[in-house]
């Protein structure tokens, strides 16, 4: 017997139970960011992934606060120039975003275009909070973050992984 003649429930017979479900997918749809979090990877096969290590918090990603009537891909852009240094990045893709599980605050997953002519360390004086030295290195987005990250930049580099995947070169 074909699947078409066998009784099955309708759209309206299901209407009450799914409506509860579509609403509380449109919240999460509608998180809107306060942090920009700019995904910088050294190339297309999504392996290694920008960070820095800050001489108070230890190991991080750029990321920073979204301001009024800024766009989280403005914002992204904006804060990759002004922690590492960068401007000349474009941005690729929006990865959604990440409730990071810190202070409620939600980011913006923003993947740049590749920088291949980055080095493989090098060092930023950025003139936000202080005037500190930063320095970068390439991180290899698959090996395990250890205790010297942040636990919200450990998360954040999970999140990123994942999202990353369907994304990578197999070639």
């Amino acid at each position: 017997m074909f699947a078409i003649d066998q009784s099955r429930a309708r759209g309206h017979d299901v209407f009450e139970e799914t409506r509860g479900l579509e609403e509380n997918r449109i919240v999460r749809a509608t998180s809107i960011a306060d942090k920009a979090c700019p995904v910088v990877f050294r190339d297309s096969s999504l392996r290694q992934i920008m960070a820095f290590e800050d001489p108070v918090n230890g190991l991080q990603l750029v990321k920073g606060t979204i301001e009024p009537g800024e766009d989280a891909r403005a914002a992204a852009l904006r804060e990759l120039e002004e922690e590492a240094g960068i401007s000349n990045i474009a941005i690729a893709r929006d990865l959604g975003t990440w409730h990071s599980g810190y202070n409620d605050h939600v980011w913006s997953l923003q993947l740049c275009t590749f920088a291949p002519y980055l080095p493989d360390s090098w060092v930023h004086h950025c003139v936000d909070d202080g005037g500190q030295d930063l320095k970068f290195f390439w991180h290899d987005v698959n090996a395990e973050a250890g205790s010297q990250w942040h636990p919200q930049f450990r998360r954040a580099l999970t999140a990123i992984r994942e999202r990353a995947r369907p994304l990578r070169w197999r070639g």
